[in-house]
């Protein structure tokens, strides 16, 4: 196991990718619906913390929005729900302190190809 020296860091926002969101265990678009509200959550917090700009925080909530809209949908649009998710990771993969937040999002949009 590694172990990293995290004395005297000062972080504002770190995803722990080890936390309670976890796609792996998605059977079908009921539990992707739980995941993606999880995700939202953590978002939430991100977004609290200060790490993305007043302009990207209004755009994520935006279409993170529209990817719960979507993902409530008795039968959910493929091709809309990956384009939000998409969205939100065009707007995001800039920020380095939003790397897991990319990774997870990318996770989801490969359930939504598995699923629908």
């Amino acid at each position: 196991m590694t172990i990293f020296d995290q004395r005297n860091q000062k972080v504002k926002y770190q995803f722990n990718a080890a936390g309670n969101i976890n796609f792996g265990t998605v059977q079908n678009t009921a539990s992707l619906l739980i995941e993606l509200r999880k995700l939202r959550s953590e978002f939430d917090n991100a977004i609290a913390t200060g790490i993305f700009k007043k302009k990207i925080a209004l755009e994520v909530n935006y279409k993170l929005d529209k990817v719960l809209v979507a993902a409530e949908e008795p039968k959910p649009d493929k091709k809309t729900f990956e384009e939000h998710l998409n969205e939100v990771i065009a707007l995001i993969e800039g920020v380095v302190a939003a790397t897991g937040l990319v990774a997870a999002l990318t996770q989801a949009a490969d359930m939504v190809r598995k699923l629908l």
